[in-house]
């Protein structure tokens, strides 16, 4: 069972962590390169951080869109890492709520390794998607595949 992890950038280390997770319990996890490369340094994480404009840039230099879309294609589901960002418990931002409506579209299940968010202006949307919340727990997305 392949299944891809993803989250806000800021989640970086913890998106690495759940991969390696889902390894140990004999599932086939993967993230996106530039994680990997972020968290070992590789890779400059001040970048991660400048304006909207600077953002944008990269996210464009780097094709995030188009390259999370074909992993996603190409996994059986979805590990969203959602944690505390900007003080929003089980944070979802933009970025992952697009990848998260490709996965849904694509018949992907979906789940999130913390609770739902709430307080988002866009939690209807979420809530449509039928997430499964792993509560933290990495080896509960055993219980439903």
């Amino acid at each position: 069972m392949k299944v891809y992890v993803f989250g806000s950038t800021k989640f970086m280390y913890s998106m690495v962590k759940a991969r390696d997770d889902l390894k140990a319990i004999g599932l086939d996890g993967w993230i996106h390169e530039n994680y990997d490369l972020l968290v070992s340094g590789k890779l400059d994480k001040a970048a991660e951080h400048g304006t909207h404009q600077e953002n944008a840039a990269r996210k464009k230099r780097f094709d995030y869109l188009r390259v999370h879309y074909k992993h996603i294609l190409e996994s059986d589901a979805v590990l969203i890492v959602n944690e505390t960002k900007n003080g929003i418990e089980n944070y979802i931002g933009g970025n992952v709520l697009i990848e998260m409506g490709q996965a849904y579209v694509n018949d992907k299940k979906i789940f999130f390794l913390h609770g739902t968010p709430k307080d988002l202006p866009y939690l209807d949307e979420i809530l449509a998607m039928d997430p499964i919340c792993l509560d933290g727990k990495i080896e509960n997305i055993k219980k439903y595949l």
